[in-house]
């Protein structure tokens, strides 16, 4: 690419030219730039007299693939660079509609300088909002502004211009009633009347009649942006909670008996008087004994040693089974009632992995990957070892079945009152996962709360953020690269 200085004004018309300097492209260049012609343009069904152009849309994440995310009662601010050529007046609209509805309400849109646009949107409900916009060169205000500046500068052509504004208020009035049709035929009649035609724009700069065109006036060729764009509302606990972690079985005030979910229910006035309003408790499900871990990751378990609450699953049952010596599902339906009534949330930890003992072994082999001497792959994280734990393979030939049964794990606590989950190692396992298994639970709990335990890079923490978690650990202060 070369630069030149064209040697005659008469060379080239355009504004960059009369600054003194082009941009000459080699031929090759130019045939590499995709070729659009106006059959192009007819071919595609696309309207060319829609002269706005609507982009940099905020708020948005990567051009709305995800949700931007806000808290109930919010106001949202709404945004986008709207423009066209020329310098006539531009109308626009925000459009938006909840989730469970498909009709959407229009908010006028304001400009801001630079051709920047905005408007507000108070999210006042949980789940998902839709919002998109649509743009209109507005002939009656560009009308409007001109003939105020024409009756300033005394042109001679005042009187053709009040009858070409008079056909747009005859079309507005075909498109009302009532009160604004009778003020609309008031405003017809001022141009019809004999006033002095200086009295006619008198009257006609008003901003009653501004307004009742903008209801009723015609709106032709309005651009409408292409896409609906998405907004999910959170409950204000998501965007701000006090958590205490507390194992239920050091609950007990006996150091030798172990503890329960009525001795964590005890617990209870005392955390909310601290000002706790979640209480989250690690893994209550029935612990695997086989390669059990003893005390500080010992390999060999002594007999009284509990193992670790993250091997989960035995003969007794799995992710949707409880400890024994925890206490009932009763109990904790009552833990979970008592700790509601003084203002504090139970949290509860959800791993998807598995003990050897896990009723998921027995029955469903293949969700887990085998070695070829045909055991199966315990968890590592070299040089880490954890014996007593299995991961999922997500790779396997009956990942559906996999992905809906971690998703009626969900569902099963939900039923219990649970509303806030505190995620194990969600970046190891697929992103798409949670992309359709946050969503699927969401759709029919918009209330619930997810909190991704993940020390991970900063993109795959930002990717769960996308996918649907609407909290994290911090690892900031652990980082020293």
């Amino acid at each position: 690419m070369t630069l030149f200085r064209p040697r005659h004004r008469q060379e080239c018309l355009c504004r960059l030219c009369h600054t003194g300097w082009a941009v000459q492209r080699s031929a090759a260049q130019f045939r590499a730039w995709p070729s659009h012609t106006a059959h192009d343009v007819l071919g595609s069904g696309s309207d060319g007299r829609r002269r706005v152009i609507i982009e940099g849309v905020s708020p948005q994440v990567d051009q709305g693939r995800f949700p931007a995310k806000r808290t109930v009662g919010d106001v949202v601010a709404v945004e986008a660079d709207i423009f066209a050529d020329g310098h006539d007046v531009l109308a626009a609209v925000m459009l938006w509609r909840p989730a469970s509805e498909s009709r959407f309400t229009e908010v006028r849109m304001l400009p801001l300088p630079n051709d920047r646009w905005h408007a507000e949107l108070k999210v006042e409900q949980l789940g998902f909002y839709y919002f998109t916009f649509e743009a209109w060169v507005d002939h009656f205000l560009t009308w409007h502004r001109d003939l105020a500046k024409r009756a300033e500068a005394k042109q001679s052509d005042l009187d053709v211009q009040l009858r070409i504004g008079l056909q747009m208020i005859r079309v507005a009035s075909t498109r009302s009633e009532g009160r604004d049709l009778k003020r609309l035929e008031h405003y017809a009649g001022v141009i019809e009347s004999d006033q002095e035609i200086e009295d006619k724009v008198h009257d006609l700069a008003s901003h009653e009649l501004q307004e009742l065109m903008w209801q009723h006036g015609e709106r032709r060729f309005v651009t409408r942006f292409e896409r609906e764009m998405p907004i999910e509302v959170d409950r204000r606990k998501a965007a701000f909670s006090t958590w205490y972690e507390l194992f239920p079985r050091s609950a007990s005030p006996d150091p030798d008996r172990h503890g329960t979910f009525l001795d964590v229910e005890k617990q209870v006035p005392r955390l909310a008087k601290m000002g706790f309003d979640v209480l989250y408790l690690p893994p209550i499900h029935p612990i695997g004994s086989a390669h059990r871990k003893g005390r500080n990751n010992r390999v060999a378990a002594e007999k009284e040693d509990a193992g670790s609450p993250w091997a989960i699953g035995s003969a007794e049952g799995g992710h949707t089974s409880i400890h024994a010596q925890l206490g009932t599902m009763e109990d904790f339906d009552r833990l979970v009632k008592a700790a509601q009534s003084h203002g504090v949330e139970i949290a509860l930890d959800v791993a998807f992995q598995a003990s050897p003992d896990h009723p998921y072994v027995r029955d469903h082999a293949d969700w887990f990957q085998k070695r070829p001497d045909g055991t199966i792959q315990y968890a590592e994280n070299p040089p880490k070892k954890y014996q007593d734990i299995f991961p999922f393979s997500f790779e396997n030939e009956w990942w559906k079945d996999l992905w809906e049964e971690l998703r009626d794990v969900f569902r099963f606590w939900l039923g219990h009152g649970v509303r806030i989950f505190r995620v194990d190692n969600p970046h190891t396992k697929p992103l798409p996962f949670w992309d359709w298994v946050l969503r699927e639970v969401k759709s029919d709990f918009p209330d619930v709360i997810f909190l991704a335990e993940a020390f991970t890079r900063p993109k795959i923490m930002y990717r769960l953020a996308k996918a649907g978690f609407s909290q994290s650990y911090t690892y900031f202060a652990w980082r020293n690269t």
